[in-house]
């Protein structure tokens, strides 16, 4: 029997072994898409224990800590941080085959040297242990960043964003890259008057720019477009539930614009030919300055009307949706690569019976003009675990290249995720060293490494174009 989470762990032969531990495990991490809060890396923030790094804002920990019975008050309330971590300890047990598990004890090992089993009965030490070094100068977020060879961050910002951080940490020289994404979800969202017209204030203060027309309004938002690309940034994202690929006319959405500015509501043959038009011209504006444009997909949000009420968004109450994705996907697609206005794209569903029409969807629009321009990316929220990460990769092994993969990501609001990426490392070896020793892989572990130590990092790096980053290895 093997030990829980040893030096193996994951890996289940000697091939799988020598790929992690000489290939994959030294390589610095590129995390392309989180929501890791610029302020705190810019500042240096140092929490004060374990719960503020490990449970606030930690959705995943609220799911199961309701599940198991545990009050509100210990997961988004006013209770003791103390009294928050033990009733997280105390669910820990209930989490096996969950990857909480997993991830729980992972993060105690890598950050902390902690290898308790955390329970109920450990809860205390634990707690005392880890906020006692977390607390420490060597402990602070930059140096957490440090401990696990992090490269490049790139963080999620609306377009309203003054970006004040990421300057900030430019000119401290901090040595590891945080740029910027941006997201424009909100400058699309149409389905509330006074939040969309909200927000057309906050957009009209960041510019400076009066807005009274659809071309005012697409004037300020590529106004801030620019202002990204000024500080550095190269990549878009947005989550959305599918893709909107509706036909329009200009003076339709110039109405449709006038009538959500006068405070009417739109109904929603309205709403999705403004979302169509606002994808299309973000799409373009993504090309012409050679950005990666990311599109989330497939995610039914705030489905608890009372608890979205009570706490807002992201605090634990989405779910899998089951969107059609692939006409209008493929229609969207289609539309930039006939007008020759199609960036580097990464597609990543939620539903997992999406995986192989994503897998397949990429290779219409591969079209040679770069290695792995239109990407599937990496397995997303619910599927961000064990049986979702080898589902995603022997999708797109299957129906494309996974050596042009360019590999994990954490999409986490935490400092102490990193270890996701050796998790997805471990999975990686473990499928390729299975393969060679089963003979249906040539036993190259050179080549094979090479490949491995690509998808982990070299991919990326050259995919978004980052070159000049500095790993601190």
């Amino acid at each position: 029997m093997k030990p829980f989470l040893d030096e193996n762990f994951l890996l289940q032969n000697k091939t799988a072994e020598k790929l992690y531990h000489e290939y994959a495990k030294q390589m610095p991490v590129i995390d392309y898409h989180c929501h890791l809060p610029p302020q705190q890396i810019a500042e240096n923030h140092s929490f004060q224990n374990i719960t503020q790094a490990w449970l606030y804002g930690d959705h995943y920990k609220w799911r199961a800590m309701r599940t198991n019975g545990v009050h509100e008050s210990y997961c988004t309330g006013d209770q003791s941080d103390q009294d928050k971590f033990e009733k997280w300890a105390a669910t820990v047990p209930y989490t096996l085959r969950n990857p909480l598990y997993h991830w729980t004890h992972l993060e105690l090992q890598r950050y902390f040297g902690i290898t308790e089993i955390l329970n109920a009965d450990s809860a205390k030490l634990v707690y005392e242990t880890a906020s006692n070094l977390i607390r420490t100068p060597e402990y602070s977020v930059q140096n957490l960043l440090r401990k696990m060879n992090v490269a490049l961050v790139c963080t999620t910002d609306d377009p309203v964003d003054d970006l004040r951080y990421h300057k900030q940490l430019k000119e401290q020289g901090f040595e590891i890259s945080i740029l910027p994404a941006f997201r424009p979800d909100n400058a699309m969202n149409v389905v509330n008057p006074e939040q969309f017209n909200h927000y057309l204030q906050k957009l009209q203060a960041s510019t400076n720019i009066s807005i009274s027309s659809f071309d005012d309004y697409l004037y300020a938002l590529q106004n801030r477009h620019d202002f990204f690309a000024e500080a550095g940034c190269g990549v878009s994202d947005h989550g959305l539930e599918e893709i909107y690929a509706e036909d329009f006319t200009g003076s339709e959405i110039d109405s449709i614009f006038n009538k959500i500015h006068s405070g009417k509501s739109l109904n929603e043959t309205e709403q999705l030919k403004f979302k169509s038009a606002m994808l299309l011209h973000f799409a373009e504006w993504d090309h012409e300055k050679g950005w990666v444009q990311q599109f989330h997909l497939g995610a039914l949000r705030n489905n608890n009307a009372r608890m979205m009420q009570q706490l807002g968004p992201d605090t634990g109450w989405d779910s899998i949706g089951d969107f059609q994705q692939g006409r209008a996907l493929a229609k969207f697609l289609n539309k930039l690569d006939t007008g020759n206005t199609l960036a580097k794209t990464i597609l990543y569903n939620l539903n997992p019976a999406d995986n192989e029409l994503m897998a397949t969807m990429i290779g219409n629009f591969n079209d040679g003009s770069s290695a792995g321009k239109i990407q599937y990316g990496s397995a997303w929220w619910f599927l961000d675990q064990k049986d979702g990460m080898v589902k995603q990769m022997n999708a797109l092994s299957n129906m494309g290249l996974l050596s042009r993969f360019v590999g994990m990501l954490t999409d986490s609001r935490s400092f102490l995720s990193f270890p996701r990426h050796e998790y997805f490392r471990r999975l990686l070896c473990n499928l390729f060293g299975s393969e060679i020793e089963n003979g249906e892989l040539p036993n190259d572990i050179e080549w094979v490494g090479t490949v491995i130590q690509d998808i982990c990092y070299r991919n990326a790096q050259n995919y978004f174009g980052w070159k000049g980053i500095t790993p601190t290895v």
